[in-house]
């Protein structure tokens, strides 16, 4: 009997050194488990019959970044996208097509160390690049922040709630996005403690200090980012907002979905030209 217990004892400090040597695994490479970029840029919006400018801008640290600007004639409009934690903008098209396609300029530059982007990336300098994007887009290319929509897919609706919360743009719209990072963790690890998290993406805490027009898009289907927190988002938002529910996995629900995706799309801008003076 002795034996068992003594054995009994060793499983369990062997299961909670290797649980804490998980946990500060975790904490020590988190930058790894939260962004994926890839430098691979073998395609661009001629690729799929779109007129673009490629843009080589700086941070606010002197860091060289790239943008594509794709033009939309005869329209005041201008889609700011911030795209989620994989791959870069070269992996957008789909959604520059259909926004452009919807009467808007579209630009979109890769977060540091994404793309054609130097450095390498963090939470704090993802919020500054967004933030240096926008400025080198209102001084070179002559647009006004109220003809400006921020656009933010998963990670990036993160990063464009955080933006919006200091600026007054025509509208936002957040698509597949979570409420804050440790809330989405401790959904989908639940075994992971919520001290171990060193990452914020705030979403909902900046939604307090948005007060013009929100666009909530989610899929119920959503593989990655439960739909709980889209309707978590839509919860926390100022009005004016619409939420629109669409089907698909994470990556592909807005083309999965194309039909009712493209018919709320129309109607919020419709809503936002009736606003605009």
């Amino acid at each position: 009997m002795q034996t068992f217990i003594t054995k009994l004892k060793m499983f369990f400090i062997v299961l909670a050194s290797a649980y804490v040597t998980l946990i500060a695994l975790i904490y020590a490479f988190q930058s790894n488990l939260v962004y994926f970029p890839s430098t691979n840029m073998n395609v661009s919006p001629k690729t799929v019959g779109l007129e673009y400018e490629s843009i080589i801008f700086e941070s606010n640290d002197n860091t060289k970044l790239h943008a594509w600007y794709i033009p939309k004639k005869d329209v005041r409009t201008t889609l700011f996208f911030l795209h989620g934690n994989a791959g870069n903008i070269s992996h957008r098209l789909d959604s520059i097509k259909l926004f452009n396609s919807l009467g808007m300029n579209v630009f979109i530059f890769d977060y540091r160390g994404y793309g054609n982007s130097k450095g390498s990336v963090n939470e704090q300098n993802t919020y500054d690049d967004a933030r240096s994007a926008w400025d080198y887009l209102l001084k070179n290319k002559n647009v006004k922040a109220e003809d400006i929509i921020i656009f933010g897919r998963s990670l990036g609706g993160a990063i464009a709630a955080n933006l919006g919360s200091t600026l007054k743009p025509k509208g936002i719209i957040l698509e597949s996005t979570f409420t804050t990072l440790k809330e989405f963790a401790s959904d989908v690890y639940p075994f992971v403690p919520e001290f171990s998290i060193h990452f914020k993406y705030e979403t909902t805490k900046y939604l307090k200090d948005i007060n013009y027009p929100v666009l909530v898009v989610h899929s119920e289907d959503d593989n990655i980012i439960p739909f709980k927190h889209g309707q978590a988002i839509f919860k926390n938002a100022n009005e004016p907002k619409t939420f629109i529910k669409i089907r698909g996995d994470h990556n592909y629900g807005f083309f999965q979905s194309k039909d009712i995706y493209l018919d709320a799309l129309k109607n919020f801008l419709l809503g936002l030209d009736r606003r605009s003076p």
